[in-house]
């Protein structure tokens, strides 16, 4: 679109105007000879181009566009550069009186006065240099108004730039004035005080900031950065980490630009990256056991090759973690890891998700296509997470895809070849399946060529420690505590619980203590009150008679002083010692407590 197509409107009106004051008639052309403003004749042609719109043809307005020099036509049949006209039939262009329209030493268009009758060549003839200086002046009106206008649109999309780059940051932006008014906010901003950025827009920043020290740095010039900052109000307390930078006016400071961010989602977000969130790899797998050191070591083997695994365990045990790592760590880890929950999609769309779909192919289709999973997972990994959830007439089409590697899009018949490595996952006993009928032998097969096992968490006990301890330094950052660990009677309710959630549940556990507790550690009353049932709610002897209680509380501090003393002969006499017993009244407790 050309300067002068902006401002179509005023373009018409000056060649209207124009055609008024001197009786002529008036077109004005673009750079690209495309007629934008006209009147009488032209009116009606306004769209077309002049000239054949050829710009570097030798005729008198691609000429002047070259040029740039007023020109006077007096007589056009005898003028060899005048080409053909716009004009209709019937009509005949007998002289004309053209100038340039120039912005910045360019061309930017042509204002024309063309005689139609004699008595209008007569007026052209008589007037020509005043006419010449009058048509000059509205060329310059004309130019003015475009670079007005390009000026405004310049402005304009400098806002829009400035808005969408303040409304991209993940953080709140205020802009304030010297007074510390709000000038400009964008909606992240609003979302933190639960308000509206018309709503923020004008007040001062002291009703949502009370006291800030952004008032001092209109005052001193001297910004700072990533300060810890909180402020009340009746909408809550808010906590942020703000930074606050000083811009400049002629002489002194003009205003501020204030940036926030809550600190409960930056502490999350510094957690992602140092626990290293994005990529797993076999070290973000914690555990000393023997039961996860042998499946870690199989996963680690298997990394390096392409061949398809399956991996089997109760949930919560961390299938995708090692999914992942064995991704990461292989000749594939630096292409893409391209996750699909077959439990999660609904089974008419579940096609269509892994293998994509062409324009079309079904009621509500994107009218481009959509490529699947496993175009999408090219040169990379693709996690089948939940597949014993699939249904046994995907079973068929996936058996095909991962015997040859190729398939066909829903709706199209063009063979796509896949370069994907395939990690399939279940919580369920797919032989138990495939013995009734609800899943394919024949896949199962091909699925398991290296099948990995997680163990649960009560086979490998001696990791609850090394977990908890990391679930508590996650949480005391994203709650910002500083909880130092757990109470004996909490850790002996951990210890008796046989986590059938895993280690999922596990996190959840701690999450919750954090959440409750009242002191620097987890005490008993911050334990789920799940975990208090059963084996922990007996081992400490809840729900059970007086006797028995003391019986549970007996053997529990004869056995805690074997484990101090040592359980050999003389050990067991110096451990007697210090209960204030007789060796045979100790045997006889052992004996009777059921203690080893």
């Amino acid at each position: 679109m050309s300067l002068l197509t902006d401002i179509s409107s005023s373009v018409q009106q000056v060649a209207e105007a124009i055609s008024i004051a001197i009786g002529v008639e008036v077109e004005i052309v673009d750079d690209k000879l495309t007629l934008v403003g006209g009147t009488g004749i032209f009116r009606d042609r306004i769209g077309e181009k002049e000239e054949d719109g050829r710009l570097d043809g030798r005729w008198l307005y691609a000429q002047m566009l070259r040029d740039g020099a007023t020109e006077f036509i007096a007589d056009t049949e005898k003028c060899e550069s005048y080409g053909e006209s716009l004009a209709p039939a019937g009509s005949r262009e007998l002289a004309e009186l053209c100038t340039p329209i120039a912005l910045d030493g360019a061309t930017i268009g042509i204002i024309g006065l063309i005689a139609l009758r004699e008595e209008q060549r007569a007026v052209l003839i008589d007037k020509e240099r005043s006419m010449a200086t009058f048509l000059e002046k509205m060329a310059d009106l004309l130019a003015a108004k475009a670079a007005q206008n390009a000026l405004l649109r310049a402005a304009e999309s400098a806002k829009n730039e400035m808005d969408t780059v303040l409304e991209t940051t993940h953080e709140g932006v205020l802009a304030i004035d010297r007074n510390g008014y709000i000038k400009h906010c964008n909606d992240i901003a609003a979302k933190l005080f639960h308000t509206s950025r018309g709503d923020m827009r004008g007040r001062h920043i002291s009703e949502y900031m009370l006291g800030s020290p952004a008032l001092g740095v209109l005052e001193t010039g001297r910004g700072y950065t990533e300060k810890e900052e909180v402020y009340s109000s009746y909408k809550g307390l808010f906590h942020f980490i703000v930074t606050v930078k000083p811009y400049q006016g002629e002489r002194e400071t003009a205003g501020a630009v204030v940036s926030f961010r809550d600190i409960a989602e930056a502490q999350k977000l510094a957690y992602s990256f140092s626990a290293g969130a994005l990529k797993y790899t076999f070290d973000d797998i914690i555990g000393e056991s023997e039961a996860i050191r042998r499946v870690k070591n199989q996963a680690l083997m298997t990394a390096r090759g392409s061949s398809t695994v399956l991996i089997t365990g109760e949930s919560g045990t961390g299938k995708e973690m090692f999914a992942k790592a064995i991704h990461y760590s292989g000749l594939r880890g630096n292409g893409p890891f391209v996750t699909v929950n077959c439990g999660a999609i609904p089974e008419n769309l579940l096609e269509s998700e892994l293998f994509g779909y062409e324009k079309g192919a079904f009621t509500g289709a994107s009218d481009k296509g959509k490529a699947g999973k496993f175009e999408l997972a090219h040169g990379g990994t693709v996690f089948l997470d939940e597949i014993g959830d699939l249904p046994l007439h995907l079973q068929v089409k996936l058996l095909h895809v991962l015997q040859d590697m190729r398939f066909e899009r829903v709706g199209g018949n063009k063979i796509i070849m896949a370069d994907a490595r395939v990690i399939a996952a279940t919580n369920k006993d797919l032989e138990r399946m495939t013995e009734i009928g609800e899943f394919r032998e024949d896949l199962y097969y091909r699925l398991s060529v290296i099948p990995l096992s997680t163990p649960p968490l009560r086979d490998r006990k001696e990791d609850i420690g090394l977990l908890a301890e990391l679930f508590l330094r996650k949480y005391n950052a994203f709650m910002n505590k500083e909880i130092e660990g757990f109470s004996d009677e909490a850790w002996r309710a951990y210890e008796a619980y046989d986590w059938p959630g895993n280690v999922r549940e596990l996190e959840n556990a701690v999450e919750y203590g954090v959440n409750m507790a009242f002191e620097n550690v987890i005490g008993l009353d911050a334990v789920p009150a799940r975990l208090l049932k059963g084996d922990a709610r007996e081992a400490r002897g809840e729900g059970l008679p007086l006797s028995e209680r003391l019986r549970a509380c007996e053997r529990d501090i004869i056995s805690r002083e074997l484990e101090r003393c040592g359980n050999s002969g003389k050990t067991r006499l110096a451990a007697a010692k210090e209960l204030g017993l007789s060796r045979a009244t100790l045997y006889r407790k052992l004996a009777e407590l059921g203690i080893p």
